[in-house]
């Protein structure tokens, strides 16, 4: 079973490591509104709320401008990598940087951005348990201050294995082999809410939900749970840690926290649906039940 303590940093730890050199630490809150017929959703950037008020020494990661290939119609898509790269390295983060990451939406922006950099061959990045809202609750100092690192050179190196298409998830359907698993919460699961269209999920995948109270992360304190509860709901949900797993919500947002949180509980073989069911969901060709 892994460490919990390599994939996550309590705020007690950032607050004591704050001031080390080699330390990047990045917000990356975005924040949804259901869209106002019921569909989809309206994106706001959270740099309005990073500038009023953040983790001293915290730059903003911006995943909608800088972080997404905005030529897609499709939000959220991971970018050419050296786009990414270049982002990276305006941010300061480093082929030797340590990276903590946190947002105000329950860790799953900070996931997001977590798989992306695994997703181009960096694991030098963990995420703030519990994010802004614990480090607020305790009272921990905050700072409007830009902060001043200095750029650095990061190295994409492409793991195309972390990172799933619709035809890779089609594959899946036929053969049976691979745990498809979807993060959105159990009502959308089931179709009694349909926000990307069509109601419903992916044929044959199951529910693990990132939030809620089914989710990996609790949702008053916004911690994950313990890495073997997250693991017992994997299992329970029909996932095995030596078989294929593939994550999908939405957008591949959700999908990334419970992909993150598969992975500290010992499940190796992940990948993200990054069109989710923003792309699936529109596809009439492509199965769906409820």
């Amino acid at each position: 079973m892994p460490n919990r303590e390599d994939f996550l940093v309590t705020t007690g730890w950032l607050a004591e490591h704050l001031a080390e050199p080699n330390l990047r630490v990045l917000e990356c809150t975005v924040f949804l509104r259901p869209g106002a017929d019921g569909r989809g959703f309206e994106v706001l950037s959270g740099r309005d709320e990073w500038a009023a008020g953040h983790i001293p020494g915290s730059a903003f990661a911006d995943l909608q401008g800088d972080l997404s290939d905005n030529s897609s119609r499709l939000r959220f898509m991971m970018p050419p990598a050296e786009q990414f790269a270049e982002a990276m390295g305006r941010y300061g983060v480093g082929d030797d940087s340590d990276v903590v990451l946190y947002d105000r939406s329950g860790n799953m922006w900070a996931a997001r951005i977590w798989w992306m950099l695994r997703a181009f061959g960096f694991d030098r990045a963990r995420i703030l348990d519990g994010g802004w809202a614990r480090w607020t609750a305790e009272g921990r100092p905050a700072s409007s201050e830009v902060p001043a690192y200095p750029p650095a050179t990061f190295t994409a190196r492409p793991r195309p294995e972390l990172i799933a298409s619709k035809d890779d998830v089609l594959a899946a359907i036929e053969s049976g082999q691979t745990c498809i698993v979807n993060a959105l919460n159990g009502a959308q699961h089931r179709g009694e809410v349909a926000p990307y269209g069509r109601p419903g999920h992916i044929k044959g995948s199951v529910n693990v939900p990132a939030m809620g109270a089914a989710g990996v992360v609790d949702p008053e304190t916004q911690l994950y749970h313990p890495v073997d509860e997250i693991r017992r709901r994997f299992e329970e949900a029909g996932a095995r840690p030596d078989q294929r797993m593939i994550t999908y919500c939405g957008g591949g947002i959700a999908a990334s926290s419970a992909a993150f949180a598969a992975t500290m509980a010992g499940f190796t073989n992940i990948a993200l649906y990054d069109a989710s069911l923003s792309e699936w969901a529109a596809d009439e060709t492509l199965p769906m039940e409820f």
